[in-house]
């Protein structure tokens, strides 16, 4: 049961990660505007982070004895997260991206409870938590730019 829900709890991450890597990267191409220059680098920037995080979390999985989904159609079956969906604007973007990552966080608190409470599995509770850190930090900037 333990393995089961570790298994679960780490694919909708990963599924979720690849969604998020595919939107961002979406965004960073055809974000427009006065912020271009700066909504095109941050979006580079967290596609990165994304694509690192998936490794890390696919690896966990695999650490775990586990079978880390791997296939697009896999991730949106599983993910919580919708595609990009047509053309937005850059402030629509920011906003969608930090909706996402509302979600994403929420998830991240419930997961971290059940591997502490439930599982026992500390290890896998501590890299939700740095995961989870960097995204609060990014929603509160992206929360911050949608203040203008």
């Amino acid at each position: 049961m333990a393995h089961e829900k570790q298994t679960e709890i780490l694919n909708r991450h990963v599924s979720n990660f690849n969604v998020l890597f595919v939107k961002l990267h979406n965004y960073h191409w055809f974000v427009k505007g006065p912020n271009f220059f700066s909504l095109h680098e941050k979006f580079e920037e967290l596609y990165n982070e994304m694509a690192e995080h998936i490794d890390e979390l696919a690896e966990r999985l695999i650490g775990l004895k586990g079978v880390p989904l791997a296939t697009l159609k896999e991730y949106l079956e599983t993910t919580t997260l919708q595609e990009a969906q047509g053309e937005k604007s850059a402030g629509e973007m920011v906003q969608v991206t930090a909706n996402d990552f509302s979600t994403v966080i929420e998830e991240l608190k419930a997961d971290i409870e059940t591997l502490e409470e439930e599982v026992g599995d500390e290890a896998t509770a501590d890299m939700l938590i740095a995961i989870r850190q960097s995204f609060e930090k990014h929603n509160w900037m992206f929360q911050s730019y949608l203040e203008q």
